[in-house]
């Protein structure tokens, strides 16, 4: 009886074992996947990006959320290609959806409650030479052609402020230009002048 019951002992000890590890196994797996539920829970695309433009030049304005749900809403981003087109020639372009996350960055940042003021969006090949003839500050190749590029003031924010907020989102070039009252930001690499 002493051998049936040790080999009984044994077997029992080895499920004992063996349930023991799939228990570990699973509490483990089981708390890592808690563990990482908050930090996966940030790269989902959650809330609502939003902009409210208003084009100088044409009297145009635009105030639509963008991004929703995770995804881009086309109709707002007609919209907003169509505030930003070239007021010269009428041609429009679409808009780099980088610029459309810096703006509504730009805007969370500063807090604003007004649109930002559009003095330059999407420039034509053909007004930006004519710009770029005119004065040494346009850049021949300036990726508002591209559509990665803006000019803006914002109504009630000292432009020095606004200036400051976009250097510090890091996010592409910043020019300051207190003569004229705007700034330009673009999505091309981190520089300011």
């Amino acid at each position: 009886m002493s051998l049936a019951g040790s080999a009984f002992d044994r077997s029992e000890r080895r499920a004992a074992d063996v349930g023991r590890r799939v228990f570990l196994r699973f509490g483990a797996a089981a708390l890592t996947s808690a563990a990482a539920a908050p930090a996966l829970a940030g790269l989902r695309p959650t809330g609502d990006k939003s902009l409210a433009l208003h084009n100088l030049h044409t009297g145009e304005t635009v105030r639509t959320i963008f991004w929703s749900n995770g995804r881009w809403n086309r109709q707002a981003l007609r919209e907003i290609d169509t505030v930003l087109r070239d007021f010269r020639t009428g041609e429009s372009t679409q808009i780099d959806r980088g610029l459309l996350d810096l703006l509504h960055r730009l805007a969370r940042r500063v807090e604003a409650t007004e649109p930002f003021h559009v003095i330059s969006g999407y420039r034509s090949p053909k007004t930006n030479a004519t710009l770029a003839d005119a004065s040494s500050g346009v850049a021949k190749r300036s990726l508002h052609m591209r559509g990665k590029a803006i000019d803006i003031r914002l109504p009630g924010a000292e432009l020095t402020h606004l200036k400051r907020a976009a250097v510090s989102l890091k996010a592409g070039g910043v020019g300051f230009y207190p003569e004229s009252d705007f700034i330009h930001i673009d999505t091309g690499r981190v520089r300011y002048w």
